[in-house]
């Protein structure tokens, strides 16, 4: 399992997280991005990374409980 973080591309995240990809579609992300990483397509849309970051670390605590995610700081 990789670990998905900021740097982690969106094909990376719905891979190791199925549940995020509504998360993305209901941002507007395109799924297939080209790789880029997710910090900068928040950026491109205005968005602040830290803020989609903890809200898709929620879609994934809240379909897998916290012990499958207990090593993500989840607020």
């Amino acid at each position: 399992m990789i670990k998905c973080d900021l740097f982690s591309s969106i094909p990376d995240w719905i891979i190791e997280h199925p549940r995020t990809a509504t998360v993305f579609e209901q941002l507007g992300f395109d799924a297939s991005c080209g790789g880029k990483s997710l910090e900068y397509l928040c950026l491109q849309q205005n968005l602040n990374p830290n803020s989609v970051l903890r809200r898709l670390h929620r879609a994934i605590w809240n379909h897998e409980g916290p012990k499958a995610e207990s090593n993500h700081e989840v607020r």
